[in-house]
């Protein structure tokens, strides 16, 4: 796929670009409150993504009040909301300002008012859009497409080249009937995917090469899965059958392994006509894609870290590291179960630091290092038996917060930006109760990790086949593991590099 297949990407902006659906709402309410009328979930349809003409007059009907001294009182209400409380959505500054580096075209394409957007459009600044369609600008606005088909119109562009982005059923209807591929962030009201429609959380971590892949999926992608086999698998009856299975039914390309027991790697990639790469007794990767070459120490010991260097079919060339980190002390026991403070689980902390910036300093190590050389990119996966700063605030986990600052991006979390929502937790599917009998929940936290640099994210998820029976009875689980796997699916094509 060529990075111009991308003609334009096209911003709702209430609820999608900055936070005023609620703004909106709030306005609406209040109106409505005044003349006796409470808002329901029931009224989103009538109020969220419509214009100010269209809920005026649907609020007339309903209250008796004049329609044009309603749609004069909402526009001074939301008006003054804007002007006092308008804040970006998580991610879209950052989007904005890289498909403005990148040269694509972006529009405004809103159902407020003209008043109403250039306030805004002041908020996010005007040099980051070359055409903005609002209310005022077209007959009949959304869900008409309207007001999308004159956006693309005013930037020469193929509807069905342009991304658009909305956060509203309203907004998505206008846009899908102008032909445009869509990304959906929902704000307030959920919105389902369907053929042509991506729905993401929001716009935190989506990049130019993101919305690149949405109008031409097919392009080159892959699928990089990080699994702890725990004990090889043989805790489970049928295991390396099991393991099998998982991997051919989530397609994936690449696995990072950690607990092999020394075979599992190559039982597992000559069962599937894979190739593999053995590190010691207790790690490694298998591939559908041609191994070029062998990276970090194949002696290595129980912890620690190796890589390859795979080829994919579209010639590009990714260096994939599996890591497994040292279990003691672990950090959720001694927070759930010690109560200890952050300082003294940062401070435990020392021996899997050091075991990760020896695993960092290995991959750069081997990068290409000729003056003028593309960067290769890098995918680390592995059990890190550590939380995530980015998961738990109250403390500032080391290890992970190491991977950061050395380049290393949690696909996981760019995918799904919000721990409260989906925490992504892979200790563990079998663990509800800690194994010492005395009952105690088990913390459950998010251990292993897909990390990158170089790549942009298209999807990334958790995976567990099944109900996994707790422990100890566990022998016939579908899901031969105590850990979940988490499974990343990355573009490939040039311009999915950073």
């Amino acid at each position: 796929m060529s990075r111009s297949a991308l003609q334009a990407a096209l911003f709702d902006m209430d609820g999608t670009l900055v936070d005023t659906e609620r703004l909106w709402w709030d306005a609406v309410a209040e109106v409505a409150a005044g003349l006796g009328r409470t808002l329901t979930a029931a009224d989103q349809p009538d109020v969220l993504g419509r214009p100010v003409e269209h809920t005026a007059a649907w609020l007339a009907g309903r209250t008796g009040a004049d329609r044009d001294a309603l749609a004069a009182e909402l526009h001074r209400e939301f008006a003054d909301r804007v002007r006092t409380g308008t804040v970006p959505r998580p991610g879209a500054l950052e989007l904005l300002r890289a498909l403005a580096r990148e040269g694509v075209p972006t529009a405004l394409v809103t159902a407020s008012p003209r008043a109403v957007a250039d306030t805004v459009l002041d908020v996010l600044g005007r040099d980051l859009f070359a055409v903005s369609v609002t209310a005022d600008d077209t007959e009949h606005t959304k869900p008409a497409p309207d007001p999308y088909l004159a956006a693309c119109r005013a930037l020469g562009v193929d509807p069905a080249a342009c991304v658009a982005v909305e956060d509203t059923r309203t907004g998505v209807t206008s846009a899908e009937a102008a032909g445009c591929v869509v990304l959906a962030v929902p704000s307030l009201a959920p919105i389902e995917e369907a053929p042509g429609r991506t729905v993401r959380e929001s716009l935190a971590g989506v990049t130019p090469a993101s919305l690149r892949q949405l109008v031409a999926p097919d392009g080159p992608a892959l699928r990089v899965m990080t699994w702890n086999l725990w004990c090889g698998g043989t805790k489970v009856r049928d295991h390396r059958a099991k393991q099998l299975k998982v991997i051919t039914e989530t397609g994936v390309d690449v696995v990072g392994l950690q607990e092999t027991y020394g075979t599992a790697a190559q039982e597992l990639a000559e069962a599937l006509g894979w190739h593999h790469h053995r590190a010691g007794d207790n790690l490694g990767i298998i591939s559908r894609h041609p191994i070029t070459a062998r990276l970090g120490d194949p002696d290595v010991g129980f912890y620690g870290a190796a890589g390859v260097r795979i080829r994919t079919d579209s010639g590009t060339e990714v260096d994939i590291w599996t890591v497994h980190l040292d279990y003691t002390p672990y950090g959720p026991y001694e927070a759930a179960f010690d109560g200890l403070p952050a300082s003294e689980l940062i401070a435990h902390e020392q021996v899997r630091l050091a075991q990760l910036r020896d695993c960092l300093r290995r991959i750069d190590d081997t990068a290409p290092g000729a003056p003028g050389a593309t960067a290769v990119p890098v995918v680390l996966v592995g059990d890190f038996n550590s939380p995530s700063h980015l998961d738990r605030p109250d403390v500032d986990w080391p290890v992970t917060r190491a991977a950061e600052a050395s380049g290393l991006r949690d696909s996981f979390r760019e995918a799904h930006p919000d721990p409260v929502r989906e925490p992504g937790h892979t200790w563990s599917p079998v663990h509800a109760l800690h194994e010492d009998g005395s009952g105690r929940p088990e913390p459950q936290d998010r251990i292993d990790f897909v990390l990158h640099r170089g790549l942009a994210v298209l999807d990334s998820r958790t995976q567990v086949s099944g109900t996994p029976r707790p422990w100890p009875d566990v022998e016939d689980n579908d899901w031969p593991s105590d850990h979940a796997a988490v499974i990343t699916t990355f573009a490939l094509e040039p311009g999915a590099r950073e």
